[in-house]
């Protein structure tokens, strides 16, 4: 089953919660949808799902028109961040709900959820009310609900974000898996682009109800279309400044300068923005492109093997993210060092320049 949305908008009132909107999700994939909290992700999925109704464009489940369908009448599974489980039935049950629903044979409700069970490590639990389990048994067992009905599309809308750490890597770790010899279209919403990275897949970039990108996930990482888009993949923020280019060289601010190498070589002269993620600012030069800054220190924070260190860079908040300890005094003035061979560089209307941007490793 192919999902396909067309020219898909949703207005409520005078206000757009989603531009139109083309995507088309196939068969087997795994998809994420990163933004920042009502950036348009929920509402996206709710369309998808038929909660709700676009105000125009067609939803397509393989080629046919279900713009109109409602959810009940669509194989459409959902997983919210809270838990979502019925109180009074034990964990065996609120698994079976959907297949009983179904009408599905004792035998085959049996095998199934016994399986998924198994699956989502709830077979000691099945006896018991979602009262009496931990936060991640809850969701674990909203989960198993959402995937033992075999939905041709599911939709997790992030699942993860009320669990402890602990529960949220082992669960992050389990998802791919748990969709991977399935032919069901899984979406996945976050805010965090870590998670993003960590399944993989393809990544949908949202901002403020557009999607700004659609692809392979490491590709929508290492070449946004647009800065706005490399933002919304960038945790901490990334780093961004106007430069200039003249002749062979490049300048920020009037002091740091570098040589215009490599693919920024052909570009230009003018003016344009430079972005840098904050794992390429660091305490000691690294890379191959090392450029000194100096600024003032206005937040550390160390944890353990990385140090973040937010500093003031001629007026605009920047952000080092350093290997090691570096427990810098608030208010010093400080050096970093700007790996400009992974920055990415952005001309009018902040579009990527062609060619330019960070890569792999």
């Amino acid at each position: 089953m192919t999902l396909e949305l067309k020219s898909v908008a949703k207005r409520v009132g005078g206000e757009t919660h989603i531009h139109p909107t083309d995507l088309t999700l196939e068969p087997g994939s795994f998809n994420v949808l990163l933004g920042t909290t009502l950036s348009g992700k929920t509402t996206l999925m709710q369309l998808m799902a038929g909660l709700e109704r676009p105000t125009e464009g067609r939803i397509l489940f393989s080629g046919a028109d279900v713009t109109g369908v409602s959810v009940q009448k669509r194989n459409v599974s959902m997983v919210y961040q809270q838990f979502i489980n019925y109180p009074s039935f034990s964990v065996y049950d609120n698994i079976a709900s959907p297949l009983k629903l179904a009408r599905i044979g004792k035998a085959e409700i049996d095998r199934r959820v016994r399986e998924m069970a198994d699956l989502m490590k709830l077979t000691p639990m099945l006896d018991r009310r979602p009262s009496e389990l931990s936060g991640g048994q809850q969701q674990r067992t909203a989960m198993a609900r959402a995937l033992v009905k075999d939905a041709d599309l599911v939709l997790l809308d992030e699942p993860l974000a009320n669990l402890d750490f602990k529960l949220r890597e082992e669960l992050r770790d389990e998802l791919p898996r748990l969709f991977a010899d399935r032919n069901c279209i899984a979406v996945y919403a976050t805010t965090e682009p870590m998670e993003a990275l960590l399944f993989g897949g393809n990544t949908a970039t949202l901002h403020e109800g557009r999607v700004t990108q659609f692809g392979p996930t490491l590709q929508a990482y290492l070449n946004p279309p647009d800065l706005i888009s490399a933002q919304v993949f960038s945790d901490p923020p990334m780093n961004v400044a106007a430069v200039q280019k003249q002749g062979g060289e490049f300048s920020m601010g009037g002091s740091a300068r570098w040589s215009a190498d490599g693919p920024v070589a052909g570009l230009a002269d003018g003016d344009y923005t430079v972005g840098v993620r904050p794992h390429r600012v660091t305490v000691h030069p690294e890379g191959g492109q090392p450029v000194a800054v100096r600024g003032h220190v206005k937040i550390a924070e160390l944890s353990g093997s990385e140090s973040t260190i937010h500093f003031d860079l001629a007026g605009a908040d920047w952000v080092s993210l350093s290997h090691g300890i570096h427990d810098l005094p608030l208010g010093a003035e400080a050096e970093f060092h700007v790996d400009m061979s992974r920055a990415m560089y952005f001309g009018a209307e902040g579009r990527l320049v062609a060619a330019a941007g960070e890569r792999a490793g």
